[in-house]
């Protein structure tokens, strides 16, 4: 019997000849549903739920608590999957990506940056990208399809199972946070993105609270107060121009949804408090937007949100139209903008030798599926 995971979403390849469900990614209510169709009452669904999510299992018959025959007849109709890895990558200052494939063929990269007391999963929505960002190399990259709910709760689950960081209520541990920054516009796989979120909050199981967990977006706004209503998670803005004209050409999305419209969707974001501020990532781009001029603009436009300011020195890519503004030219913007009252802390560019840095993810996979 083929062990090719079977998926119950839309967007999900699906082998006809595989009868095998994969329970990764699935709601709790689904699982029930699946679960309803060969008779098991809905307390199994809490056992299996645990044994998955909280101890990491992938195999039916490491969950003790349930009798080697039920075991068996769960192992004859689900699965429980992860991502292929393709590649894993460790930087030299311990930034460490996995490049994955899924059963369609299709890949995308997810990246675990390091600190010295936590560290972030910055995990993929997409393969490839909707949006076509001027300085991202993923943008570079036609939009192939949205990853299903399994696929993205999956690389948090393949990360934990890297570092060992199972079960869930292990302390300390190096997985913290979650960041939906990589490959894709989280919001424009909407639906997979939540159900995914969801699953991975869930208090009996993963249980990464909404607090450790960011969705950056480039300006979905229609979306954006559907996400604080839905999920309640720090939200990100990728921001990096102060003008129409100039957002306009880099970050394409703006034509569409302008700065003033994505502003006031930022002002009304549910959960925007100074506890719990927005953060607006600004790529330093030389010559381009990292004038004192244009932090003043910032700083003016933002007025009134609870927010902080990240500057992402521009990480370079094979063939990029840009450069990175000098050091003097990003210190002399952040002080203008920490006077202001805004946190303005410069992002350190984070495993630029292994191309996982902001901005970078695509060139490993481009060139892994041409190889493949």
């Amino acid at each position: 019997m083929s062990t090719t995971a079977k998926k119950l979403t839309p967007d999900a390849a699906i082998d006809e000849k595989d009868d095998l469900i994969d329970l990764v990614g699935l709601s709790r209510a689904e699982m029930e549903a699946v679960f309803a169709e060969i008779g098991l009452p809905k307390f199994r669904v809490k056992q299996v739920w645990h044994w998955i999510y909280h101890h990491g299992v992938q195999d039916f018959s490491e969950m003790t608590t349930i009798a080697r025959g039920l075991q068996a007849e769960l192992a004859e109709r689900f699965t429980i999957s992860r991502p292929g890895i393709a590649t894993e990558q460790t930087s030299t200052d311990g930034t460490r990506k996995w490049l994955m494939n899924f059963p369609d063929g299709k890949m995308a990269e997810a990246v675990h940056i390091p600190e010295f007391d936590r560290g972030a999963v910055c995990i993929s929505s997409q393969v490839g990208c909707t949006l076509t960002c001027k300085f991202c190399h993923t943008g570079t990259q036609r939009m192939v399809r949205n990853l299903t709910p399994g696929e993205i709760v999956g690389q948090f689950m393949l990360a934990r199972d890297s570092y060992g960081e199972w079960p869930s209520a292990m302390e300390p541990r190096l997985l913290t946070n979650i960041v939906m920054m990589g490959m894709g516009e989280p919001l424009y796989n909407y639906d997979n993105v939540v159900q995914a979120l969801r699953v991975i909050m869930d208090e009996e199981g993963i249980n990464v609270s909404r607090r450790r967990i960011t969705l950056s977006t480039a300006g979905v706004v229609p979306m954006i107060p559907q996400v604080g209503a839905d999920l309640g998670v720090q939200l990100a803005i990728s921001l990096h121009a102060v003008n129409d004209d100039l957002r306009n050409e880099i970050v394409p999305i703006n034509k569409k949804y302008p700065i003033a419209d994505l502003l006031d969707a930022c002002r009304v974001y549910p959960t925007a408090k100074n506890s719990r501020r927005i953060t607006f990532e600004y790529v330093m781009l030389k010559g381009v937007n990292d004038t004192p001029a244009d932090a003043r603009e910032l700083v003016r436009l933002i007025r009134g949100i609870p927010a902080k300011v990240n500057l992402i020195p521009f990480n370079p890519w094979p063939g990029a139209p840009y450069e990175c503004s000098t050091d003097d030219d990003i210190a002399a913007f952040a002080d203008i903008v920490n006077r202001a009252g805004y946190s303005s802390p410069v992002r350190t560019p984070r495993g630029r030798d292994i191309l996982a840095a902001c901005g970078q993810l695509k060139t490993a996979s481009e060139r892994e599926r041409k190889r493949v």
